[in-house]
């Protein structure tokens, strides 16, 4: 007898349902188009005024407008025949994230304040590619961080022989790149998205030749938009409506940096990137160990150069190049006498003062009240501790409780940490400046400010409801998740911002679904709403291995529109997925 072999074939099987209108979206509808099958522009407009209770936006024309989209969207044609929604072209119209958006994308906030008295869009060694210690430099990431609406660039000048002037992170390995082209890429994408004043930090190692070199650089690629201030003999300075379209530069003056000490403020202490949300995927950054083996190839690693000093000038040079002077219109520096001293407000002058990370931890602790009435009039710029050789970031949490302006980030790095900068950005129509809380401008009748170290109470009561997801299978390969059957989705949901009010919550796993339905709500307390940011992350559930990434986002709930709305996702970069969302409710109680 012969022997047979037998080959068993198995067929994976992929098909994406589409899931009806959730109980939510039925209720709503059910309730305004009274019994009947249709929704009227004028049972819209209502609708959209008692669920989202919104003054603006409900009017009967734009209900109209809504209803109109919504059929030359979905029917082509339909529009022309009837002026009224089907549950399930309503149900589309909540599910479109560009018909109803979670946030607005309008500047909305009063932008005639002066220039300190709102958060600020900021980078940190803003020419870098990748990590701090080997990584190129170049004109293009400044170019992609303009686009995404940063408003405040970092460039560290430096000699490249007697007569040139090239951009490099100093003392590492860096591969330099010309300063002419980090300005010319400035100049073109410095009003692309945000028409608001751009601010470049200048971190100076030059000789004043080089300087003087500088000065008439900056002043042929900007010309006109040129901002030019006397900081130092100035009690105010002017508001972002006023500065629209111009560029601003801030620096030390050159004689400073021959003076400043080369103190440290000491990068030891607790690292506060741990977070419950989990930790960093290590396939976004360098490794620690490819790291390590450049890092102990170079002398000296610094911190922020500007609060190091330069000692790499002649030192036997006191000339000064007054036409690089003269383009300072934010003057840097940190006074000699230490913390206190250097919180010290100047009724006649306005200046911009740089700590590390840990520093500021420091400063807050033991000098809360004090750093919030410097940042009321002043400037205050945050940076990475020197240590983040892979371009990481920081909690930005601390910095905003207490009124810091710039919050230098690496826009070069991924992770948690820069989600949620991004995610206060998004605020005011994503222009790069959000108007800081009154609690932290107030002045009370006999001088007291904020103390962010002090606890408050409960302010305001968020209620969110994770209601379904779907477009995941035309954003990711079908067997992105899993090999031979449909993902398994989950949702964490929480709270980032005052330390009483962080939070985290996790849905059920939806088994075996490209278009998981949750129906979960989650309540959050919160004390200081004004800086709550709302965490959002979609992971797929491994039973073997580490779960899958589906998806994140962070939205500031000060910005949060009523209502059922469509959340859309983005990537670990923080780029927007073309399809995948979640349906949520948001009230507030």
């Amino acid at each position: 007898m012969g022997s047979y072999r037998m080959c068993l074939v198995f067929k994976r099987k992929f098909r994406v349902t589409e899931p009806g209108p959730v109980d939510d979206v039925r209720d709503v509808f059910s309730r305004y188009a009274e019994g009947q099958t249709h929704l009227s522009p004028e049972q819209l407009r209502k609708l959209l005024a008692d669920e989202r209770r919104e003054d603006v936006g409900s009017s009967l024309e734009d209900a109209e407008r809504l209803v109109d989209e919504v059929l030359r969207r979905k029917h082509h044609i339909a529009k022309f025949t009837r002026r009224n929604l089907t549950l399930e072209d309503f149900n589309y119209l909540l599910f479109s994230t560009e018909l109803n958006p979670p946030i607005g994308d309008k500047v909305h906030q009063n932008m005639d304040a002066p220039l300190s008295h709102y958060f600020i869009f900021t980078g940190h060694n803003s020419y870098l590619t990748g990590n701090q210690l080997s990584s190129k430099c170049s004109g293009v990431p400044i170019a992609d961080a303009l686009r995404k609406g940063v408003r405040v660039v970092e460039l560290d000048l430096w000699p490249r022989g007697k007569d040139d002037v090239c951009v490099k992170h100093g003392g590492t390995l860096t591969k330099h790149v010309k300063l002419g082209k980090c300005l010319e890429s400035i100049k073109a994408n410095a009003f692309t998205t945000s028409k608001y004043p751009v601010i470049i930090t200048l971190e100076d190692h030059l000789t004043p030749k080089l300087q003087c070199k500088v000065a008439k650089m900056i002043t042929q690629t900007f010309g006109e938009m040129l901002y030019y201030h006397d900081s130092e003999s100035c009690k105010e300075f002017p508001s972002p409506e006023e500065l629209k379209g111009k560029i601003l530069i801030s620096t030390k003056p050159p004689k400073e940096y021959l003076e400043a000490n080369d103190a440290k403020d000491g990068e030891k202490g607790k690292d506060s990137d741990e977070d419950v949300w989990g930790k960093e995927p290590e396939e976004l950054i360098s490794t620690q160990s490819e790291l390590d083996k450049v890092s102990s190839n170079i002398n000296c690693i610094h911190q922020d150069d500007e609060e190091r000093g330069s000692h790499d000038f002649d030192t036997s040079c006191s000339l000064q190049a007054p036409e690089y002077k003269r383009l300072i219109a934010i003057h840097a520096g940190k006074p000699k006498g230490g913390l206190k001293m250097a919180l010290k407000v100047d009724p006649d002058k306005i200046r911009r003062l740089s700590l590390s990370e840990q520093l500021l931890e420091k400063a807050v602790a033991s000098h809360g009240a004090d750093v919030v009435r410097f940042t009321q009039k002043n400037f205050l710029r945050i940076y990475p501790k020197g240590t983040r050789f892979n371009s990481s970031n920081y909690k930005p949490q601390i910095g905003w409780m207490s009124g810091a302006q710039m919050i230098a980030f690496n826009m070069q790095g991924y992770g948690r940490a820069l989600w949620l900068m991004q995610g206060m950005f998004r605020a005011n129509g994503g222009c790069g400046y959000v108007k800081k809380p009154d609690f932290l401008m107030n002045v009370g009748p006999n001088g007291q400010v904020f103390d962010p170290n002090e606890n408050s109470y409960p302010k305001k009561t968020l209620k969110v409801k994770v209601l379904m997801g779907d477009g995941w299978h035309l954003d990711f390969k079908k067997t992105h998740f899993d090999r031979y059957s449909p993902p398994d989705f989950y949702v964490r949901v929480g709270i980032a911002g005052a330390p009483a009010d962080k939070a985290m919550e996790k849905t059920e796993v939806k088994f075996n679904t490209w278009t998981p339905i949750w129906n979960e709500e989650f309540t959050f307390q919160l004390t200081i709403p004004e800086l709550a940011l709302l965490r959002v992350e979609v992971h797929e559930y491994d039973n073997n291995e580490k779960d899958d990434f589906g998806g994140q986002t962070c939205l500031p709930v000060s910005e949060l529109r009523q209502g059922i709305r469509a959340v859309p996702l983005f990537n670990r970069k923080g780029v927007k997925y073309s399809s995948t969302r979640l349906l949520m409710r948001f009230e507030f109680v």
